[in-house]
């Protein structure tokens, strides 16, 4: 097997994750940083009945176009496509800064204003996500890929802590406003160094977009995220709103499923489904998405009620959790350039992260910020193993010319899985909590009649009611941890069954309908792969 080129050899390349750093980091804080500063901008438009919708519309912005825009790249160029999602979130963002100010109109339409240029941002925002994954897909070949996207991964990390600390600063020291603004001077910057340094080869020339594809997915996963973010909150699982939009989603899913066979540049090609290891890794990304997002929303409910921390700080408990992430994504990510191995990664981290899922259980009134600490850490490890392995693998499955939309389709599956997660453990919860005397004399749990749980109402209780309350709060919180657990176990059982096929030292890939065996037997020089 040919060595890997060094990636010294293309000197523009550590300019080019600069800027592609920077996009990451902008997709990643905006909604940590807008979900501090919510209850300012609610304190100033009114409409707190709306509220969840300036977090639901970038959210179904940026689901509905990822797999989009990843295709639009392998047809297009992905240079021009992504820095048109970065003009995008960019208009978006200002767009969202403005909203309720005499230049568009005035406060009475602030919210609705704001709602609608947040589903803009989110529009970008996908682009945004699948455009650095794929870019370096194109620039990197599979064998030093991983580095690289383990130092994204580590972005991300950062993101997550830093999001609610930068929101917290700019809601307490300067505007709502900001919290939009802020990515503009930030935005520019990325634009600027990516639209003068970034060189990429195009894969294609014929372009023949399927429209009728993508308004089908369209419709479909906006139905998905309204049933999972409006089932058991907004309306009743068993209402008419949750199961009409369930068949909505049902029947546009299938008739897509039937469109992409035919089309002849489908947004989503089903034939990748064909390889093994890109099946496997799809489905583990949803597992992933669905117990790491839904899990974790109640990382910071917990810390916030039961260990008295507050928003802000409650960002800083997070640190374990994201120091075990970004630690273990850098070494297996300059493991995996090293060696070319990766099936090893998903077992383990699969096997760890169902470990601290477990560990999580045990989360009672009386845990020390400390041993919660070790738990996270132990949580943050298996995420490091598995975040980027997994799109380096669904990478590696697909030829060159469909990089965008695998990459697209990984980000894709781990956000729905997410949706789901957020909305059955949110369930989960709320049943438990309501179950228990203490919660039901509390008023019901985090859904209640406003969507979040009153934390005023709270320090307002007798001291022995309080501690009563919380000890209901603690166990309804490890009861979703323990139901996580259920669905963390399946990811190393997956990944077991992961074929490696040793990563290419070049971007040159194999025929269409070379299996992964084809693949391996010619790597190691045993057979020709024509």
């Amino acid at each position: 097997m040919s060595q890997p080129a060094q990636a010294t050899a293309r000197p523009n390349v550590r300019v080019v994750l600069f800027g592609l750093m920077i996009a990451m980091m902008l997709a990643m804080l905006d909604n940590m940083i807008v979900s501090t500063a919510l209850p300012r901008i609610v304190f100033e438009f009114g409409g707190a009945g709306h509220f969840t919708w300036v977090v639901t519309a970038y959210v179904l912005g940026t689901t509905v176009s990822t797999p989009i825009w990843g295709k639009l790249g392998d047809l297009y160029g992905r240079k021009a496509v992504f820095l048109t999602s970065v003009v995008i979130f960019l208009i978006g963002s200002a767009l969202c800064g403005m909203s309720g100010s005499s230049f568009l109109g005035g406060v009475d339409d602030g919210m609705i204003e704001l709602i609608a240029f947040r589903a803009v941002q989110g529009l970008g925002a996908g682009g945004l996500m699948v455009g650095v994954m794929a870019i370096i897909g194109d620039l990197v070949p599979p064998r030093e890929r991983g580095r690289y996207q383990g130092m994204i991964a580590g972005i991300m990390a950062i993101a997550m802590v830093a999001g609610p600390l930068v929101g917290g600063f700019i809601t307490d020291h300067l505007s709502w406003r900001w919290a939009f603004y802020v990515n503009l001077p930030l935005g520019g910057l990325a634009l600027l160094v990516l639209a003068t340094t970034m060189h990429l080869p195009k894969y294609r020339t014929e372009h023949k977009i399927d429209w009728l594809g993508a308004a089908l997915l369209s419709v479909g996963i906006t139905a998905i995220v309204l049933v999972t973010t409006w089932g058991g909150s907004e309306y009743a699982w068993t209402s008419p709103q949750i199961l009409g939009l369930a068949a909505l989603a049902a029947v546009a899913l299938v008739v897509f499923g039937f469109v992409e066979w035919r089309a002849a540049e489908p947004i989503l090609p089903l034939g990748l489904f064909a390889n093994r290891n890109f099946t496997l890794i799809s489905v583990l990304g949803f597992l992933l998405g669905f117990a790491m997002f839904g899990a974790m929303s109640f990382l910071p409910l917990y810390q916030q009620t039961v260990q008295g921390a507050s928003a802000t700080n409650s960002g800083l408990l997070l640190l374990p959790l994201m120091f075990g992430m970004l630690v273990v994504s850098l070494v297996v990510g300059r493991t995996i350039t090293k060696t070319g191995r990766y099936r090893a990664f998903p077992i383990i981290g699969g096997v760890v992260m169902t470990a601290g899922m477990g560990l999580l259980t045990r989360l009672d009134l009386h845990t020390s910020k400390t041993e919660s600490s070790l738990y996270m850490i132990v949580l943050g490890v298996g995420m490091g193993f598995l975040m980027q392995t997994s799109m380096l693998i669904a990478q590696n499955s697909v030829e060159q010319k469909d990089l965008g939309a695998a990459s697209g389709a990984a980000t894709f599956f781990r956000s729905i899985g997410g949706s789901f997660g957020v909305s059955l453990f949110g369930a989960i919860f709320a049943n438990r909590l309501t179950g228990s005397a203490a919660g039901a004399a509390f008023g019901g749990g985090p859904g209640g009649e406003g969507g979040a749980m009153d934390l005023e109402k709270l320090k307002q209780l007798a001291e022995p009611v309080r501690q009563v309350v919380l000890g209901a709060l603690a166990d309804a919180i490890s009861h979703v941890f323990f139901w996580a657990v259920l669905f963390t176990v399946a990811v190393p059982v997956l990944a077991w069954f992961i074929k490696e096929v040793p990563l290419r030292s070049t971007n040159d890939t194999p025929p269409p309908g070379t299996t992964p065996d084809d693949q391996a037997e010619a790597a190691l020089g045993k057979a020709p792969v024509a």
